[in-house]
């Protein structure tokens, strides 16, 4: 925004301009006069800094802008450089005879430099201050992330005692768009995972004349492991990475801060239902995956390798037990878990841009599915450890 000093008269204005002059030993006047308008042609403050000539005894500049009859943010611009002239050259300029508003756009203008002088790294840093600074922000994230737990936690709880606040309509959109919305993309991978497993373990158990056991293979693999796994990774780039953008944009539009202000708790009305949505609909995709997966392998299993499908279906029938299901399902449930808090956390805590939003998903996906196979490999040595 440009503010103006209108001039006066109806009459041609001088150009603005800059004279300086000596004011005692270690003094420099600058006298500005003129109009300081865009659209005319301004001096560069260095140019009228090389003109002073020698400048070598000068500690100090000081300002009259008295004669200034009208000016706009070029004058703020001209300043800005001037300033920084000066200070390159160890003379301290006095803005106290600047017109107020100058002095406000100057004070702006140093303060955003400071901010982004903060957030420019310092180059040439030691390898252990690099490393601590790291560290700092990990263990800050992790905190932050555990208060984020913390308060879902305590959002389920009021929603088990009856007392939690969320639109029902929020429910059953996020239902939609993470269940039958998902189902083709989940049939898809489903299907190509479990041809691929038939493949693999066909070959290998042909060698063996041992081919009618790939029915095992893929319905066990299929419900333990690569149904929850794939259902969960594909929820994590779909509905995970979904979370994070809108809620992001959210953040980057203040409407957050707005149910703050209304006294709406967002971990109710934002986070709460999207963790029920996953929760309950991450089992149903699951079971869905399984069965697609074994379907997958039966083709190849029948078409490839002389296997009649109702072989193939005994076998695996035999093979399958509701411990496996219930292994994939509980699996299920601990990644829904993990989608919502990941793709909500990484949302709400987005910065104020369109590039924040941006980052803000690309890291709940990348951290959603590390620990999604984190949590399967800590299900995996408990069940080795259970022996199931």
């Amino acid at each position: 925004m440009k503010k103006q000093m209108m001039d006066t008269e109806n009459r041609p204005v001088m150009p603005g301009f800059a004279s300086l002059s000596r004011l005692g030993a270690d003094t420099l006047l600058v006298r500005l006069a003129g109009s300081w308008r865009m659209e005319r042609s301004l001096p560069g403050a260095k140019d009228v800094l090389d003109r002073a000539g020698d400048l070598s005894g000068i500690r100090r500049a000081v300002f009259d802008s008295s004669e200034i009859v009208s000016w706009d943010s070029s004058l703020a611009t001209f300043l800005a450089t001037f300033f920084q002239e000066c200070e390159r050259r160890h003379i301290r300029a006095e803005p106290e005879g600047l017109p107020p508003g100058v002095q406000r756009l100057l004070q702006l203008a140093a303060a955003f430099g400071r901010r982004m002088d903060a957030k420019r790294p310092e180059p040439g840093g030691s390898f252990f201050a690099l490393a601590g600074e790291r560290s700092i922000d990990l263990s800050r994230s992790f905190l932050d992330l555990l208060e984020f737990i913390g308060s879902a936690t305590l959002s389920l709880a009021r929603l088990v005692r009856g007392r939690a606040r969320f639109r029902l309509t929020e429910l059953v959109h996020v239902l939609q768009q993470s269940g039958p919305n998902a189902l083709p993309i989940i049939f898809l991978i489903s299907a190509l995972v479990g041809v691929i497993l038939a493949f693999v373990g066909a070959v290998q158990l042909k060698m063996f004349e041992a081919q009618i056991y790939v029915a095992n293979v893929v319905g066990i693999a299929m419900a333990r492991e690569m149904g929850p796994m794939m259902t969960a990774i594909i929820m994590m780039g779909r509905t995970g990475a979904a979370f994070a953008a809108h809620l992001g944009t959210m953040e980057t539009n203040e409407e957050i801060d707005a149910f703050r202000t209304w006294g709406i708790d967002p971990m109710e009305f934002l986070v709460l239902p999207r963790m029920v949505a996953l929760v309950m609909m991450m089992p149903l995709l699951t079971v869905y995956a399984d069965l697609i997966g074994i379907l997958g392998g039966a083709l190849v299993g029948v078409g490839m390798f002389d296997l009649s499908l109702p072989q193939y279906l005994d076998q695996t029938r035999a093979a399958l037990t509701l411990t496996q299901f219930g292994i994939g399902l509980s699996k299920s449930i601990v990644f829904a878990m993990i989608i919502a808090i990941s793709g909500c956390f990484y949302g709400m805590r987005c910065g104020r841009s369109a590039s924040a939003v941006g980052e803000a998903t690309t890291r709940s996906v990348v951290a959603g599915i590390v620990f999604i196979v984190v949590a399967d490999g800590v299900f995996a040595v408990i069940t080795n450890a259970l022996w199931i």
